[in-house]
């Protein structure tokens, strides 16, 4: 049984007071929690209060993103191990807005999932497709060029140390959703493609959605049998909300 993970992209939001509050919020709901893993992803400055907040308790902690690079002349940039030093469990690579805004391609995606591996974070590597690729009929296409990207760098097994996030981008901050079997079939595609190189890890990779899932959605999405649960936005800023989908995924391994 895949233990699902529930994790908090707080993108770049929260002041340090609203910051605290949320973390409080999370820390106090979180013992109703028994089955899923929680996780936050809060912006670079607010690491260190999440790690004050949270040691000691079953929630995990991480980065929203991080350098190719290991130290030196890279203004702005920050290296895995400091992510370490702090705590970090995760740290996502290859979101969407990282790739868009950012110009990240695919290679260098898979450099940052080689680099976070190696300095022992688990990596959680985004994939998906925009409206125009959906109605373009070229999904499957673009998730396994992404995933691929990855495989032929570090190879398949290399997955089983990482965390693979479906978002696609047309659900993200939009409040539409992809519909459970739309996102089952695309999270069905992707264990399907690395099973076809290495089974076992295929087994036991956790794929989670993220797009707009919220409270009132969580359960019929995570109730499909290749969802392990999700990679939240907005309502990820408001504890009541992220506890509610936590507790959802908790349900679905009743």
């Amino acid at each position: 049984m895949r233990v699902p993970l529930v994790a908090g992209n707080w993108k770049m939001n929260g002041s340090r007071a609203s910051a605290q509050d949320l973390l409080t919020g999370i820390k106090a709901g979180v013992g109703q929690i028994v089955r899923a893993e929680v996780a936050v992803c809060p912006p670079f400055v607010f690491v260190p209060m999440a790690q004050s907040a949270l040691e000691g308790t079953v929630v995990r902690w991480g980065a929203q993103n991080l350098s190719t690079e290991q130290s030196g002349a890279f203004t702005g940039e920050v290296a895995a191990s400091m992510l370490k030093e702090f705590g970090c469990h995760y740290v996502i690579v290859g979101h969407s807005e990282r790739r868009s805004l950012y110009a990240e391609d695919d290679d260098t995606v898979a450099k940052k999932f080689a680099v976070a591996r190696a300095a022992g974070l688990v990596p959680v590597l985004c994939v998906g497709e925009t409206l125009g690729e959906r109605e373009r009929g070229v999904t499957e296409e673009v998730v396994a060029r992404q995933l691929d990207a990855v495989i032929g760098l570090e190879g398949a097994a290399a997955l089983a140390d990482g965390v693979i996030a479906y978002e696609p981008v047309w659900a993200i901050g939009t409040g539409v959703t992809a519909t459970p079997d739309q996102a089952q079939e695309v999270h069905a595609f992707i264990r399907g493609r690395v099973a076809s190189r290495e089974p076992q890890v295929a087994g036991g990779l956790r794929i989670l959605y993220g797009g707009s899932m919220k409270p009132d959605n969580a359960a019929e999405l995570m109730a499909k049998p290749d969802i392990d649960g999700g990679l939240i936005g907005g309502a990820s800023l408001k504890a009541s909300d992220f506890l509610a989908i936590c507790k959802a995924a908790d349900a679905a391994v009743a």
